[in-house]
Formats: C-alpha cells, structure tokens, sequence
C-alpha cells in the first residue's frame, strides 16, 4: 500500500509507526468530508463545497502526507479552494472514486442486493457505490425474494461479485461492559477530578436534544444524565439512539460506538451509513457536542488531533462536529497538561481542528464560556481560588459579574 485516505490512525501502532516513519502516504481527511468525498463520487458529483476544516491544515494545506526519515515533510497536502455562502466560509473538496471496493454486509440475495445490520453498515453503504467493481463478503446468500424490496440498504446495480465466506470470527476492540454496581471502589484522585469535569459537563444535556459524545472523558457524561430526562445521543459510525454499555449476555460485535466500545441501542433507535450520519451533523441537526482537546486559544480556537512528527491519531469526526453554526461546541478537559503545561492559551500552537469553534470550556477548576469572542471566566470550582486559575491558564480572561460556583450533576 501507497497512500491511505483516512479520517482517523487511532490505536493502530504500525500505521501510526509507518506513517511517521515515511513509510507510508497518509491523506488525512475528516470523517464527514471522507464519506461525502465517496458518496459524492459514487453519485458522479466531482466536487462540492463544505465548511468542515475552513482555517486547518486541510484548508491551508501543508498537512504532512509523507515524512522523511529525519522527520522533515517529503510530500504535503495542497491548498483548497474557498469560497463564501450566504456569510460562511467553505471549502471545496473532490469526489473520490475507486476501481474497487471491498465491502462486508450481512445478507446478500443470489441478485446482489445487500443488506447490513446494526452500525456494520457505517463506511460500506457510500463505498459500494463509488467502484467500478464491488465485491461484498457476506454471512449469507438467500434466494431472490427473501429480502424484501424496502428493505434493500444496497441495490444490486452496484454490486458486481458476492463471496460468501466459510467462518466468522468477529472480533471486537474494546469490549466494554456495564458496571455492576457491586462494591464501589474508592476513586483516585484522578478519577475523582474528571468525574467533576464530566458531572459538569452533564448539565448541559436538556431534555429531547441530540448530542454527539466524543471519545473518552466526553462519552462518560451520558453516565449522568437524570433518569426523567431523555437525550438523543449520535455516533458518527451510524447510530441514533446510543443505549448504556452492554451486560456480557447483550455484546454484539455488529452493535459498537465510534470508540469501538461494544455498546446498546434504546427503543426508538436507528442505524444508518456514515455519509447518513455526517449529514445529521453537518446539518446542523445536532444540537450538542462535548469532546476533547489538547489546546483551546483565548478566541475559541480548537486543536485536538495532533502533535506533527510526534503523535497523530487524526482528526476522525472532530472537524464536521465543530464546525457547524447551530451546534453548541463544548469543551471537557484537564485544565493543564503534565507537567502543569497550559492548554488554555493565547493561541493554539498544535495544528487546529476547527477556528472560533469553541462554545464552552469546562475544566476541575471551572467553566469558560466563549461571549462576544472573549473567554469568560462563568463558574469556579469551590476548592479552587481565582489566582490558581489565572495560574493554570495561558491567557488572559474577564472574570464573570456573577460568577458561580461550579455546578455538578
């Protein structure tokens, strides 16, 4: 393999390993633009207009593709075209299209329509259709007829070859499990400090939203939202509708969250491609996203994903969910890195992952709130006093009228 066109390296050492090595071409590209690049060229659209990744390395180009062996940039990505819509910015972004696709669904008819379950349909449903040649390995062939009309996720004008293979063996990344609530143990100090991030974060969920949970500490929110509450909770890889985690009886390897979390689905719940899913977002039908971040500038600058030459996990569905208008952008994070290093800052020193994007800012020392493009200093932690947190941060900041005490769920 040459070049990888990719949204997100994550947990795989040897790509991240080849990539900074200069072994390997990587085009990192966000998840949303991913899917509509191959959706778009599947539809025999050659390009299209996006605000995902205005002012980013995606934009602006200079994104390392190829590393030299001394670390140095061998072949980096080019500029966009822009342009203005209605008063936003826009980027434009090409439609791609491949001689082949390889695709897994779950049944296929002996006419090549195809059908998924649960969130395995994710990336295969705009890939089947943007190939001159599709190949689909199924679990099983039924005869035609068995799969009824309307239920056909892929027509089988776009499938070429079916294989149905011998034996599965699903593998699952991170099987993970609801707690038993037997015994609670004694939290570390550690702990203790994010479950305060994360309990305050909570508070921002009202009753019938949507929202969109980042990996890590920000998926840890859904945790707390109040019984008599319902939230909606979206995950890029095709889901509407996230449940708690399983019990070991419930795991089903076809039922994951964009983490790769093994995870449930509550009634009224559906699934759908990740073109499907980056539309919501990018719709603006979204009406909250918590997530995670290594820098936030004075002005609602975000970066969170990468360190160039060091670490890249990319930016996977970050981009798309910042960069929306109508969706609220907050923030859950340690105030500073090891070492006490400031992640609130004047300006981001890492690469951006969104420009003025920023909403709010919610740390164990307090919550920042982005008003009239001033960082404002809203609620304080009660153990915490103002000098320590002008201390922790990078920047200046007004301090709220009536500032509060931190809230907690």
């Amino acid at each position: 393999i040459k070049r990888m066109i990719s949204s997100y390296v994550g947990e795989n050492a040897e790509f991240e390993r080849q990539y900074l090595q200069g072994e390997l071409e990587v085009e990192l590209t966000p998840q949303g633009t991913l899917a509509e690049r191959i959706r778009a060229g599947g539809a025999g659209i050659p390009a299209f207009f996006t605000p995902t990744a205005y002012g980013t390395l995606v934009h602006e180009g200079g994104s390392p593709i190829k590393y030299n062996k001394d670390g140095t940039i061998a072949i980096h990505s080019m500029p966009r075209e822009e342009r203005i819509f209605n008063g936003r910015n826009f980027i434009m972004e090409e439609g791609i299209t491949g001689d082949f696709a390889l695709v897994k669904a779950w049944k296929a008819d002996k006419a090549g329509n195809l059908i998924f379950r649960n969130t395995a349909n994710n990336f295969n449903h705009p890939m089947a259709k943007a190939a001159k040649i599709t190949i689909a390995e199924v679990e099983e062939i039924v005869e035609i007829g068995e799969i009824p009309p309307d239920q056909v996720h892929i027509p089988s004008i776009y499938v070429q070859k079916v294989i149905q293979g011998p034996s599965y063996e699903k593998r699952i990344e991170r099987v993970t499990l609801a707690k038993s609530g037997a015994g609670d143990k004694e939290l570390s100090p550690a702990a203790k400090m994010r479950e305060k991030i994360v309990r305050r974060a909570a508070c921002e969920f009202q009753d019938g939203m949507y929202a969109n949970l980042g990996i890590g500490m920000p998926m840890l929110a859904s945790n707390f939202i109040p019984p008599s509450m319902t939230v909606h909770l979206q995950s890029e890889n095709g889901i509407l509708g996230l449940g708690p985690f399983p019990t070991k009886e419930e795991v089903d390897p076809d039922l994951i969250n964009a983490g790769k979390q093994t995870v449930t689905a509550i009634p009224g719940s559906s699934y759908f491609s990740s073109d499907e899913s980056f539309a919501m977002i990018r719709g603006g039908h979204v009406d909250l996203t918590i997530l995670g971040a290594m820098q936030v500038s004075q002005s609602g600058d975000l970066a969170n994903w990468m360190i160039p030459g060091k670490m890249v996990k990319g930016m996977g569905g970050a981009m798309d969910l910042v960069a929306v208008a109508d969706t609220k952008v907050v923030v859950a994070m340690e105030h500073t890195a090891k070492g006490g290093k400031h992640k609130i800052l004047e300006n981001c020193s890492l690469p951006l992952t969104g420009m003025k994007c920023v909403d709010m800012v919610i740390t164990e020392m307090g919550v920042f709130e982005l008003q009239e493009g001033e960082l404002v200093l809203t609620e304080i932690d009660p153990d915490t006093s103002l000098d320590s947190v002008r201390a922790a941060t990078g920047c200046s900041f007004k301090v709220a009228d009536n500032l509060k005490q931190m809230s907690q769920l």
